[in-house]
């Protein structure tokens, strides 16, 4: 895939290796592997990680950055997920099912991404019980995180999507654009302005 700038092996990955210790433990031996498997870029501004209808080859780290996870529907941007420093992101979908992504993941701004490969994760996977068992963590956090998103949008008033946000990921509004976080909280740029204006 056409990233820039490679970073050599001993990029830092101290981040990458506490979200793997909350995600789950792994042995020394598996842990290494692992955590060796990944490959690591810097990129720029508006890089796409992934196109759309391109298949998701890539378990992402963002270790210092944000990247969106948007689709467009009826000619509209729509933004599904906001990635920061510290976190784990992809088209799932896409990379599980190995079909063309309908999503878009484009960074926002300049950013350290370390990305782990389909076929090298399902090897390892084969190989080592405990990755195979935090893979399957990882997959159920993220479905987790996309029901209970879709439960804010239909249980929770707009006010209060912005409230968690803002104590989740006190720094989004500093670092994404507020038309980016309308989107994400399912409002119209005017009803965030309200919402700020209000506060």
């Amino acid at each position: 895939m056409p990233f820039v700038n490679f970073l050599p092996f001993f990029f830092k990955v101290e981040q990458l290796q506490q979200a793997i210790n909350h995600i789950s433990v792994l042995s020394p031996e598996s842990n290494e592997a692992f955590v060796a498997a990944f490959e690591h870029w810097q990129v720029s501004k508006d890089h796409y990680l992934i196109r759309e209808k391109q298949v998701a080859d890539y378990i992402f780290f963002i270790n210092k950055g944000i990247a969106r996870i948007y689709y467009y529907k009826g000619g509209k941007e729509i933004t599904e997920w906001i990635a920061m420093d510290g976190q784990f992101f992809l088209s799932i979908t896409s990379f599980f099912q190995r079909t063309p992504s309908h999503l878009i993941i484009q960074t926002i701004e300049p950013a350290e991404v370390l990305g782990i490969h389909y076929n090298k994760l399902m090897e390892l996977a084969k190989k080592y019980h405990d990755v195979e068992t935090m893979f399957r963590k990882m997959l159920t956090g993220s479905l987790i995180l996309s029901q209970q998103r879709m439960d804010s949008i239909q249980f929770e008033t707009a006010q209060q999507r912005y409230e968690k946000l803002l104590h989740q990921f006190p720094d989004m509004v500093k670092r994404v654009p507020l038309s980016y976080i309308a989107s994400f909280l399912g409002v119209t740029l005017e009803t965030l302005s309200r919402i700020r204006s209000a506060r």
